[in-house]
C-alpha cells in the first residue's frame, strides 16, 4: 500500500500509529480486463484507490450512447495526479449513482467505506482535511474538464491529453479516448496524423 500512503503523505502528515489505523480500513481488491465494477444506478458505497492498472468510468444516456467520463489510472509517467475511482455525488449524497466502472487492464485497488470514511473524519481534523482535499481536487479535476470541453479545440483538448498521458494510447482503445476528449474516432485518428 505504499502508493496510497505516498499519495495521502502528499496531503496530510501521517504517524506509524495513523498508518496504521488507515490500513485497517483498507480492503485490497482485484479485477481482470472486462470486470465490471460498479453500475450506473447502484449506490457508489466505496472510494477505490486505484494502485496498478487502467479503469474507465462511463455514462450510458437513455439512447444508449456510452460515454466515457474519466479513464483513472496509476501510472508514474503521468504527469497529473492519481484520483480515486467514484462517484463522488453518489458516494457522499448517497443517490444512485450516474456513472459505471469497467476494468480496461488488470487492476489492484484500495477499498475503503463510506462508513470508515466518516470514522476517520470523527477522529480529527488531519482525516477531515485529507477528505476537504480530495473533494477539491475532485471538484477542480471536474471543473476543468468541463471548461475544456466549452472552450478548448479538440486539438487543444488532444494536445493536453498527449502531455499529461501519452501512455494511455497504447493501452486505452481508442473509442474511449475520443469519447473521453469528446470527439468522434475519425476525429482522434485525423488529430494523431498531425
Amino acid at each position: 500500500m505504499q502508493a496510497l500512503r505516498q499519495f495521502m503523505q502528499r496531503h496530510i502528515s501521517l504517524n506509524r500509529v495513523e498508518w496504521a489505523l488507515i490500513r485497517t480500513k483498507i480492503e485490497i481488491l482485484h479485477f481482470e480486463k472486462g470486470d465490471m465494477i460498479h453500475h450506473m444506478g447502484d449506490i457508489c458505497h466505496r472510494l477505490l484507490f486505484i494502485d496498478e492498472g487502467i479503469v474507465r468510468s462511463f455514462h450510458i444516456d437513455e439512447n444508449g450512447k456510452d460515454t466515457t467520463w474519466h479513464i483513472h489510472f496509476s501510472d508514474t509517467n503521468a504527469n497529473m495526479d492519481n484520483l480515486y475511482v467514484v462517484d463522488y455525488a453518489s458516494f457522499i449524497n448517497k443517490i444512485p449513482s450516474q456513472l459505471s466502472f469497467e476494468v480496461i487492464e488488470d487492476c489492484r485497488l484500495y477499498s475503503i467505506s463510506y462508513e470508515d470514511v466518516h470514522f476517520l473524519y470523527a477522529l480529527g481534523k488531519k482525516y477531515e482535511r485529507y477528505g476537504r482535499k480530495m473533494s477539491e481536487m475532485a471538484y477542480t479535476a471536474a471543473h476543468n474538464k468541463l471548461l475544456s470541453h466549452w472552450t478548448q479545440s479538440a486539438e487543444i483538448r488532444y494536445r493536453h491529453f498527449l502531455e499529461e498521458t501519452p501512455f494511455l494510447l497504447e493501452k486505452v482503445p481508442q473509442y474511449h479516448i475520443a469519447s473521453y476528449l469528446g470527439i468522434t474516432p475519425q476525429s482522434l485518428s485525423r488529430l494523431k496524423k498531425i
